[in-house]
Formats: C-alpha cells, sequence, structure tokens
C-alpha cells in the first residue's frame, strides 16, 4: 500500500536493514546453490555485526544528546533504535528459519552439521585426538562465578559460556568463559564419516564435548555449554588536532576499539537464566539494550569460508579473462597511447593492473609511479610490483589510508613494511579520508615527461576484485592525467585548497561533486521541458545526501525519466501522488557486489557519462577525497550504456526500491525473456571485439 504523505526520506538505518534483508532473500532463493546460500547467511550476519558496532554504537551516543540529537537525524535516535531492535528480531527469526531449510538440502546432498551429541565412536575418538592435538592449547577457561568486573570480551570473537556443578553437591557451582579459537584454528572441522556421508563439526562442539577433560579433575560431573557473543562500539575517535601524530592516534583508536561499550549481546535461547542475567550484569548491559536471543550457532559470518568441497553441486562462476587489448604480451603503455582502455571487474581480470605496474616498474624510462591505496588484499601483489619498482630505481608515492575502517591495523603494517623498502609513503589528510582511487606514472619520452594514470570505482585489491563490480578507466588523457597530478598535490600540500581549482576534467569532494550533479539534474529538468533528449540514470552504492534526494524529487515532480541502480542505502522515496509517475528504482544482490558508481545523462543526445568513487552520502561529499571522472571515449561509454541497459533490464535478483522497503522482485512476464545482469554482463564483455 502507498503511503499517502511519505516523509523527506526514509530513516537511513531501516533503509539498511531493508538492503541486509535483500542479502538474506539470497539465502532462501532455492536456485541458488547450497554452498551459496550458506555464503549469504555469512554475508547478512558480517554486515549486521558492522552495523551494530558503527551505526547502533553511533545511535547510542546520539541518545547522550538528548533534544539536540534530533536535528541530525531522520528521527529521535531512540526511536529508531526501537525500530532497529524490532527489524532485527524479526530478522532473526527468518535466519534461523532459511539456516534450517539449509540443512535439509544439505543433509539430501549428504552433508551433515553435527554436535557433540551425534557422534559415533569413531568420530568421538577422532574429535577427542584433534582438542589434545590442536584445541586444549588454544584455549584458557575464564572462571568468572565470583569476579565483580569481566575482563574485555573481544567483539569478533565468539565464548562457551559454561556451567559446571556436580550432580551430588548442589553447593558446587561455577561459571566459565571460553573464548572459541577460530583465531588460529579452522571453525569447521570435517569428521570421518560413514560411506555417502560427509560430516562436520563446528569447533565449539568440539569444545563441548571435552569439557569434561578440562574441568573433571576440579570435582565438576556436569556441564552444559552455550555461545554468547558481543559486539562493541567499533567507532574511531581521531583527534585531528595537527599537532599530534596521526599515527599515535590511529593506534590509540584501535586499542579504544578493543574496549568499545557493549551494545549488544547475542545468545543461545536455551541458556540458563541465571547464566544470562549474570552475563547480562557483567557487560553493563540492561533488558533495555540489544539482547538478541539465537539458536546455538553464532558468529556466521564465518559460513562465509564454509568448506566447499564437502559439496558436489559447487557455485558456477565464469573464470575473469583478461581485456583483449592487454592479452600478454604486449605494452600497456604503449595502448594507452592510442585509446582509453576501461576495465570491468570482476569479468575482466585484476592481473591488467598489476601488468601495468609491473611493466612501469622495469620500463627504463618510467620515472615516477603515485598510486592511492585504501583496502589492500592481505597478500598484495600491486605492493610487490611497487616495491620492484622502487628497487629499480623508480620514486614512488604510496597514499594509505589509515582510517580506513577495520583496516587501520593492516594499512599501518603496509606502511611500516614500505617506509622499510624506502617508499614514500603519505597517510593521508587530518580532516578526512582519502578514498579516491587514482594512479599516475610519469615517464620520460624524448625530451619530455608523458602521464599515464587510472581512475577507478574499486580499491585496488586483487582479492576484493574478484567479487566486486566495478569499473577503472585507465587513459593517456593529458585533460585527466593532469587532473590526476593535481589532486596528487594537493593530497602532498594540503594546506593549498586552491589546487583543486586547477582541475579542470575530474570532480573533487569535498569542494565541487555535490553541486556538479545538482546542475546536471537540473540541466536535464530543462531538456526535459524543451521537449529535447533528456534522463537521468544514477547507480551507486547507497544514496542518502539530503540536497541530491531534494533535486531527484523536483526532477520526478517535472517528470523527467529517471532510473536509479541503488545496491544498498537507499532513503529517497521514489514515488508520490504529486509526481506524474514513480521513480523507475531497484536493487541488484547476486553473486558478485555491485559496487560501481556511474551517472549517465542524456544532456539532449550528447550522452555525458562519469564514473566515481563516491556514493551520493555526506561522508563522500563532505569529508573525503573522492573523484569523478567523465568518459570520453565513444566506445567506453557505449559500453557502459549496455551494462547500466542489461542492468535495468534485470528481472531474475532485482528488487524494487519501493517507498515502503519491501524488496518485492521485478515482475517478469511469462513470455518476457530471463535477465540476470551478471551473467548478461559477462557474455557481452566476453564476445566484444576491439579493433
Amino acid at each position: 500500500m502507498k503511503n499517502k504523505k511519505p516523509p523527506t526520506k526514509i530513516i537511513r538505518d531501516i533503509s539498511w536493514l531493508a538492503f541486509n534483508a535483500r542479502v538474506l532473500q539470497e539465502a532462501t532463493d532455492p536456485t541458488v546453490a547450497i554452498a551459496d546460500r550458506l555464503r549469504f547467511l555469512g554475508i547478512f550476519s558480517n554486515n549486521l555485526d558492522e552495523f551494530f558496532r558503527v551505526r547502533v554504537a553511533t545511535l547510542n551516543r546520539m541518545v547522550q544528546f538528548g533534544k539536540q540529537a534530533k536535528m541530525y537525524m531522520e528521527s529521535k535516535p531512540a526511536n529508531i533504535l526501537k525500530q532497529i531492535q524490532s527489524v532485527v528480531m524479526l530478522q532473526q527469526k527468518e535466519f534461523n528459519r532459511i539456516y534450517n531449510e539449509v540443512l535439509l538440502e544439505m543433509k539430501k546432498e549428504g552433508v551433515n552439521i553435527v554436535n557433540e551429541k551425534q557422534l559415533n565412536k569413531i568420530q568421538k575418538e577422532f574429535i577427542a585426538g584433534y582438542f589434545n592435538d590442536k584445541v586444549r592449547t588454544n584455549i584458557a577457561p575464564l572462571m568468572i562465578e565470583s569476579i565483580s568486573d569481566l575482563p574485555l570480551l573481544h567483539d569478533k570473537s565468539i565464548y562457551l559460556a559454561c556451567i559446571l556443578s556436580n550432580s551430588s553437591n548442589s553447593f558446587m557451582n561455577s561459571y566459565a568463559l571460553i573464548e572459541v579459537p577460530t583465531f588460529s584454528l579452522p571453525r569447521f572441522v570435517i569428521l570421518p564419516s560413514p560411506k555417502g556421508e560427509k560430516n562436520i563439526i563446528l569447533l565449539e562442539d568440539i569444545i563441548r564435548y571435552c569439557l569434561p577433560s578440562l574441568f573433571t579433575q576440579f570435582g565438576f560431573n556436569t556441564f552444559e555449554g552455550y555461545i554468547i557473543k558481543v559486539t562493541r562500539d567499533a567507532e574511531l575517535d581521531i583527534d585531528n588536532d595537527i599537532n599530534n601524530d596521526l599515527i599515535e592516534s590511529i593506534e590509540k583508536g584501535l586499542k579504544n576499539r578493543k574496549k568499545g561499550k557493549a551494545v549488544r549481546l547475542v545468545y543461545d535461547k536455551a541458556i540458563q537464566k541465571n547464566l544470562l542475567d549474570y552475563l547480562i550484569k557483567l557487560l553493563n548491559l540492561s533488558r533495555k539494550d540489544h539482547l538478541i536471543p539465537g539458536g546455538r550457532i553464532h558468529n556466521f559470518k564465518d559460513f562465509m569460508d564454509f568448506p566447499m568441497e564437502v559439496f558436489e553441486k559447487r557455485p558456477l562462476r565464469e573464470n575473469p579473462f583478461v581485456h583483449p587489448l592487454f592479452t600478454q604480451p604486449v605494452r600497456i603503455l604503449d595502448v594507452l597511447n592510442e585509446r582509453d582502455v576501461m576495465l570491468h571487474f570482476p569479468y575482466h581480470s585484476f592481473d591488467s593492473i598489476i601488468d601495468l605496474l609491473r611493466e612501469a616498474a622495469i620500463d627504463p624510462y618510467v620515472e615516477t609511479i603515485k598510486i592511492t591505496c585504501y583496502r589492500l588484499a592481505k597478500d598484495s601483489k600491486i605492493v610487490s610490483a611497487l616495491i620492484n619498482a622502487l628497487r629499480n630505481g623508480k620514486k614512488v608515492t604510496v597514499v594509505l589510508e589509515l582510517k580506513a575502517r577495520f583496516d587501520e591495523e593492516a594499512n599501518l603494517k603496509w606502511k611500516r613494511i614500505l617506509e622499510e623498502e624506502g617508499v614514500r609513503v603519505l597517510v593521508g589528510l587530518p580532516d578526512r579520508k582519502i578514498h579516491a582511487k587514482l594512479c599516475l606514472i610519469t615517464k620520460r619520452v624524448g625530451k619530455t615527461l608523458k602521464n599515464y594514470g587510472f581512475v577507478s570505482t574499486g580499491n585496488l585489491n586483487e582479492m576484493t576484485a574478484k567479487i566486486y563490480g566495478d569499473h577503472c578507466l585507465l587513459t593517456a588523457d593529458k585533460r585527466i592525467t593532469a587532473d590526476i597530478n593535481n589532486i596528487f598535490k594537493l593530497i602532498e600540500f594540503p594546506a593549498q585548497i586552491h589546487l583543486f581549482k586547477r582541475c579542470k576534467t575530474l570532480l573533487v569532494s569535498p569542494y565541487n561533486t555535490r553541486s556538479f550533479f545538482i546542475e546536471k539534474i537540473k540541466n536535464e529538468m530543462k531538456l526535459h521541458k524543451a521537449g529535447k533528449s533528456a534522463m537521468c540514470c544514477i547507480k551507486l552504492n547507497s544514496l542518502s545526501d539530503v540536497k541530491l534526494i531534494e533535486e531527484i524529487y523536483h526532477a520526478a515532480q517535472a517528470g523527467l525519466d529517471l532510473r536509479l541502480i541503488i545496491r544498498g542505502i537507499c532513503t529517497a522515496h521514489t514515488e508520490n501522488k504529486k509526481w506524474p509517475k514513480p521513480i523507475h528504482a531497484i536493487s541488484i544482490v547476486d553473486q558478485y557486489l555491485e559496487h560501481a558508481r556511474i551517472f549517465y545523462f542524456k544532456n539532449g543526445g550528447k550522452d555525458d557519462i562519469y564514473i566515481s568513487s563516491a556514493d551520493w552520502m555526506i561522508r563522500n561529499l563532505d569529508f573525503r577525497i573522492e573523484t569523478t571522472t567523465p568518459i570520453f571515449d565513444t566506445e567506453i561509454k557505449d559500453e557502459l550504456k549496455k551494462i547500466l541497459e542489461i542492468q535495468l533490464a534485470e528481472n531474475e535478483k532485482a528488487r524494487i526500491l519501493d517507498n515502503n522497503q519491501l524488496n518485492q522482485y521485478v515482475a517478469r512476464g511469462l513470455k518476457e525473456k530471463h535477465v540476470r545482469s551478471q551473467v548478461e554482463i559477462y557474455n557481452y564483455l566476453s564476445a566484444k571485439k576491439y579493433s
């Protein structure tokens, strides 16, 4: 049912929960392979953990502001928290239903997740040996029955909360906590199994089974264990005072994160009430806080790494292929002398980016390489290529964003590694994150210097490039490379803000991105009213910026053709009785994460297209260095238009973004062609020929 008078915006946090519900929909889809259904359950759980660590923690802080907080939020923070609790409880119930459904489907394939009470004699012997050989030395039980302050519980860990007693002595009763050591051991252990079966046990159930070997010697003979999990406030309070060392602030923030206030307790609903009450008290929580009852298993994020080898039917994914123009052996810089090239991940192989950096590292005429790094892979080939370039005499500058949420520690490690090799490392700006994805390679050609570079929508991470949908423009276009150079100068000399004004081609947040796109939407409205070719197609991860949403509303009221593809948060309403027609708005959730940002404006038939690192959110537009580049090459424009056309026709994995966040699938007629956009895009790009 349509809202008669919708508010200005949908509450951001409720919209995010609607997005996570779309992830959960993938887990319940019977057409999705069982292994992927488990993976989506893991993604849903991991998303929810981060949501509580960051957004719920922020709302809890906002409650402390009282009436002041309302001016910063769509509603009172306390009311939003109540809505969150209500939605999460319903989603948790649905999660449990789906998980039990998946277990039944797994059983049909002979794959079973068994617990400590379902073991045969051979499996019991195996478990006892595994526990003594691998587990025992990795655990340290914590006796908590008489302590007043609970030691720090890590928010990425699960704990076995144990009740230890003696059946013949009612006064002998103790509580213990055991951290399940998934940081050093696999969560899933494949057991010796009867023919035709593959049985798997979780690490916590191995510990449950072996509780007697830990505590019998202390006089206990009855043992119960229940999994609990604590989620803590994960926000970093970085001191932006330029007199303080930024790195010390980061390290201090990391320490504070480990000590963050508990914002959620998830527990096995079968836990004894006395133990639960005791834990709530020790964690300084109350019944008003986010206390989430669940089943035996928590930290479902680990299911993203479930052992896929146990399944005969595994997810079918096409392997990335090398862009035809970059098939080795070839000099990539020579190709870029002739034309721009766009890589579309994960369809095109990320190896071409590594090949580019390796080529630059050994080319005797390349003098400098500058690059921004936001999230790097664990064993980064990007870093290896840059170190090799330095060893070959190139000047290498790496901009590392030390405030990349949950990657701060990893980026500090990369900083040390790069600096030990002699690479010049810049750590960003004190008052804003550097989220732009840029590279600039300078080569001496005769008596002049020539610049090559790329602008990307995604991180320079060869692992996520296999599952994230992104676009990377590689170019030697002077208009673009000159601006990339200006942005690196701005990062190096942040006091010289005037440098961004030198950018004639690239848009740079926080300076002109929002105002530019507001003008673009207004221009399309003017063209529409004049009867000329006009349309806006906007593809984003998230849309929540009030000013841009207001402009979208004006365009909708004017009857402009608006098409939105928003993967995650969308706080804009898409229908209103004052508008001639609803906004066509969809979200696509499928095997690959739709991460790219593309903007397409008809502009009277001129077809202006841009790609960007920035979502339309306040943080991207006002508090980060972001870049947006126009696409000049006609062939690349056609590629992007085709990709958008395919996604707008999606009718298998597209959900309608309506005012009520119902996540209804796009309807498909009986005779209508099935369009699964990620499959269609792969087929389109793999068949494409280049002259």
